[in-house]
């Protein structure tokens, strides 16, 4: 079995593919902090999402999202899922839209790669 990627690993390889920005929540969007721009996440495209649990403790939870935005940024989005996820991280993970079979969903260290192809699918692994 091939070796997971670990966060910090990930975020690397996707800012080299161009990744470059961040987004962070606040309320029901994302702030995109290339242009701090408001970005309804439901008119994003989701291109990529790795999922990770801590190798000694799954309950150490992060779900990483590379994401294209209506302002013309990409960027990463990193948030908690399960019982960590703030309500703004929840809402958000509800409002991006469905993967596309194109979009590429990872597992992590310690874990099986996700089952999960939805936001909401994640939520509920929690």
């Amino acid at each position: 079995m091939a070796a997971m990627e670990t966060l910090s690993q990930a975020i690397n390889r996707l800012i080299t593919t161009g990744y470059a920005g961040i987004f962070r929540p606040t309320g029901q969007h994302l702030v995109c902090g290339r242009c701090d721009t408001h970005v309804d996440p439901a008119t994003m495209a989701v291109d990529e999402i790795v999922r990770f649990e801590g190798v000694s403790d799954p309950d150490d939870q992060a779900i990483l999202y590379a994401l294209d935005a209506e302002c013309g940024h990409r960027g990463l989005y990193t948030a908690a899922y399960g019982v960590d996820a703030s309500s703004d991280d929840i809402a958000v993970l509800l409002a991006l839209p469905n993967v596309s079979s194109s979009a590429s969903v990872e597992g992590s260290p310690g874990a099986t790669a996700s089952a999960a192809s939805t936001p909401d699918q994640l939520i509920a692994l929690s």
